[in-house]
């Protein structure tokens, strides 16, 4: 199949793009990646009045340390943050999240912001920025806001973006030195979307005992699902086995994830309580080294 007609517009800045927001809210769409709005676009799921190009905003292509903060610019290619060598310690997450998303060819043309945006609730990215406790930059006419992951992520393919706004950059806040992550997920080839993917980040401190930690969890809702309470219950503790699997299993209690043609409810329940044990295990090991 062919997209519907649309008008198209290429800017060079942000300012611009925004300005094409404004004007034309709802029946505008941004491109920049396309590996999930072209698809939307042929099979006429979409049919925006006018596609907004940003791919020639080059000024929000970046990977950077700020202060301690890992910035990553929405147009930044998955591709480019999985080779970075920023992406260190908890940060490694963003990378290995990454080497799930697609093949490499999609990795070469989708963006951060693409990602985030489109806010797949079977997503990796979203859930691995969750997990680290990121924070999402949205510009429009009126200003620039900071909102959390959290506030970010608001349902199914739902996000705090108002129609006159873009997502510009991702700000992951500085993990101690003593800090591993992993990520983990089952899907039905490598990838696909997954199933159930776990995103964990644990830190410790010089006696061994947890100081920080970020467990948030894809497909097993509208959203990515963190699991707060979880790692609550492991600040200020030794992160044993036993512990670790007392505080999945009460987690996993409260999960209602859905039932589709690729698994029941009961099969993602059944694939969080092995998963999450695994990647905080990991992540302990890792933060450990």
């Amino acid at each position: 199949m062919k997209p519907a007609p649309y008008d198209y517009y290429d800017p060079t800045t942000v300012q611009e793009a925004i300005g094409l927001l404004d004007e034309f809210g709802d029946e505008a769409k941004l491109l920049a990646g396309g590996q999930s709005l072209v698809p939307m676009l042929n099979f006429r799921l979409a049919r925006p009045s006018q596609l907004v190009d940003i791919n020639n905003v080059t000024e929000l292509d970046y990977v950077r340390r700020d202060d301690g903060v890992l910035v990553i610019g929405a147009l930044t290619r998955h591709r480019s943050l999985e080779q970075s060598e920023l992406a260190d310690g908890a940060w490694a997450l963003l990378p290995e999240a990454l080497h799930n998303v697609g093949h490499v060819h999609i990795r070469n043309r989708g963006t951060v912001g693409g990602s985030l945006a489109h806010a797949d609730p079977a997503a990796e990215l979203p859930a691995a920025v969750s997990a680290l406790g990121g924070r999402m930059v949205l510009r429009g006419q009126e200003g620039e806001r900071e909102v959390t992951a959290e506030a970010f992520f608001e349902g199914f393919f739902t996000t705090a973006l108002a129609p006159n706004e873009i997502l510009t950059e991702v700000r992951i806040p500085a993990w101690p030195a003593r800090s591993g992550a992993a990520f983990l997920e089952v899907s039905r080839r490598h990838g696909d979307f997954a199933q159930v993917g776990v995103a964990a980040a644990i830190a410790l401190g010089d006696d061994g005992r947890v100081t920080q930690g970020g467990l948030c969890l894809a497909g097993v809702s509208g959203e990515p699902v963190c699991a707060t309470a979880a790692i609550d219950g492991l600040i200020g503790q030794q992160p044993t086995a036993q512990l670790i699997r007392e505080l999945t299993e009460e987690f996993v209690a409260g999960l209602t994830p859905p039932s589709d043609l690729h698994g029941s409810a009961d099969y993602r329940r059944q694939l969080a309580r092995h998963l999450v044990p695994r990647a905080l295990d990991e992540s302990v090991c890792r933060a450990l080294t």
